[in-house]
């Protein structure tokens, strides 16, 4: 799993992955149907993105599927506003980190900073929810 600090890093790197995946391909041949996205909040209170993408809407990943067709396509093309994608996620599939590599949907309560971060997941006006 691979996780970048911004979302436009980490559609770059799903662009790059399916298309080594099918080296034969040039990149303006390249059809997608299927893109695929995954906000992590991480311990220290980081946000982290995970993008895919993939030929079929039936296909599965790590991700949850976001946009499928034609919009699937302009993402991977480099035609989406990243504003948009982020107001599109919900915020109750982030998962928060528990333990190292280990991700729930709800922040830990154990920690000083479980519980930081889950206050600030719970508050309204928090930078992470404008940005979600």
């Amino acid at each position: 799993m691979s996780l970048y600090s911004t979302l436009e890093e980490a559609i770059d790197a799903a662009r790059e992955e399916f298309l080594a995946s099918k080296p034969d391909l040039n990149e303006d041949d390249a059809n997608v149907s299927q893109f695929s996205l995954q906000k992590y909040v991480m311990q220290d209170g980081d946000i982290m993105w995970q993008a895919e993408f993939f030929e079929g809407e039936d296909e599965q990943g790590e991700c949850l599927p976001i946009h499928s067709g034609e919009a699937a396509q302009a993402v991977f093309d480099g035609d989406f506003d990243e504003v948009e994608l982020r107001q599109e996620w919900q915020s109750e599939n982030t998962l928060h980190e528990w333990d190292e590599g280990e991700f729930q949907l709800e922040p830990p309560r154990d920690l000083e900073e479980g519980e930081a971060a889950a206050q600030e997941w719970e508050d309204d006006d928090s930078p992470s929810d404008k940005w979600a």
